[in-house]
């Protein structure tokens, strides 16, 4: 069928043709953020899932849904080595100059600048922090040089800004897990300390399973300020409505067992589901697609996959990394035992602890359970089995 019209997107944090099966979700977000810029309690929301489960398309759906709702947003993603207060500092600046242009009475925002430039002070300690300044500092507010006191004064001074707007800011994060655990401490102190005072400022996070375990270990009460809501694979009726209602829109059709056969390879992850939908599309000569017309498409959608959603993940792992990753693989999908991890390996398995960290920091592999190890990536297991002995 015509490429032209493939209605099918499998590319990274791109929102697919139907979000299917995520309703739930974005009401919760919906109800949170309704309910803070009323002034009444809420939970913020993190998000936390394997790769390829739509977390990045989600909160990109929701911010675009409460900026239609006038709700403030900040969006950032949280890459490795570096700093939140770097990366929070400038877009926060950006968020306050959108707010300023809002009509209200008062000086709340420009109080907000003067805060974010106190908080500035903190290059001192981070040193990756860039941020052009409007207004000076205002003494002893957010400048102690004490991240948790100072993002807590910086929070609280946005929160009252918003108020006085009548609106609520909130906080997009995706990527979480790579804040360090000291850093995320002071975010959620911040937040706590501005739900404490009803100020209406929020977060909608997302990142890894092993999110949970390092929110927690940052802060005990966090299981409380926040709600956690897994993200995972699609069920078989919401990955029918993935793969046919775009089909349906350019016109075209697909019969029902093409579609269990794409379940079948995909297992409902959204981001495989649209490779398949996309090669099953190309691959099918006439409407509508079917069952040979998946069989055919799925050679081409796991050498997609390969060469570059496993691809990008594997040339990030050191030679020593790829083998314990290699020995789950040969184990199953998982999760495994580390002591059955290390047996494959032939050694003792206090000495692999310094590799199973470095892979849980790349975000490569997380535990479930205490002594589990399971892979963030769906399916890794397959792909190593099929590409990766001939190289080690």
């Amino acid at each position: 069928m015509d490429s032209r019209r493939n209605p099918f997107a499998p590319n990274a944090g791109v929102e697919p043709p139907e979000l299917a099966g995520r309703d739930a979700i974005r009401e919760q977000v919906a109800v949170a953020l309704d309910r803070i810029r009323a002034g009444r309690a809420a939970q913020s929301v993190i998000l936390y899932g394997l790769r390829g489960v739509g977390k990045t398309v989600l909160l990109a759906n929701m911010r675009l849904a409460a900026e239609g709702e006038g709700i403030a947003t900040v969006e950032l993603e949280a890459p490795e080595q570096r700093s939140l207060p770097a990366m929070l500092a400038p877009r926060l600046r950006a968020m306050l100059l959108r707010l300023d242009r809002i009509k209200g009475a008062g000086d709340k925002v420009q109080r907000a600048m003067r805060a974010l430039a106190g908080f500035v002070k903190l290059k001192a300690t981070y040193a990756d922090m860039e941020v052009a300044l409007d207004l000076g500092p205002e003494p002893g507010l957010a400048d102690s040089g004490d991240l948790e006191a100072d993002l807590s004064d910086l929070i609280q001074a946005i929160g009252e800004a918003a108020r006085e707007r009548g609106t609520a800011v909130a906080m997009f994060i995706d990527e979480l897990q790579y804040v360090a655990e000291a850093e995320l401490a002071a975010l959620i102190v911040a937040l706590h300390s501005a739900n404490q005072r009803g100020l209406p400022v929020t977060m909608v996070g997302a990142g890894l399973p092993q999110l949970l375990g390092r929110m927690g270990r940052a802060k005990s009460y966090s299981e409380r300020l926040f709600a956690f809501v897994s993200v995972g694979p699609l069920d078989a009726d919401a990955s029918r409505a993935a793969i046919r209602n775009p089909i349906i829109s350019e016109g075209e059709a697909i019969d029902d067992a093409a579609i269990a056969a794409i379940f079948h390879h995909t297992k409902g992850y959204p981001y495989f589901l649209q490779e398949w939908g996309k090669q099953s599309w190309d691959v099918a000569e006439q409407s509508p697609i079917t069952a040979a017309d998946v069989e055919a498409a799925t050679a081409i959608a796991l050498a997609q996959l390969d060469a570059s959603f496993f691809r990008v993940r594997f040339d990030r792992m050191n030679p020593s990394e790829r083998r314990y990753m290699l020995a789950m693989a040969q184990l199953g999908p998982g999760p495994h035992r580390s002591g059955d991890i290390a047996d494959a390996l032939g050694v003792k398995v206090t000495s692999v602890g310094p590799t199973r960290n470095s892979l849980i920091a790349k975000g490569m592999i997380y535990s479930p359970a205490h002594g589990d190890t399971a892979f963030t990536v769906p399916m890794f297991d397959e792909y190593l089995r099929r590409t990766m002995v001939e190289r080690l």
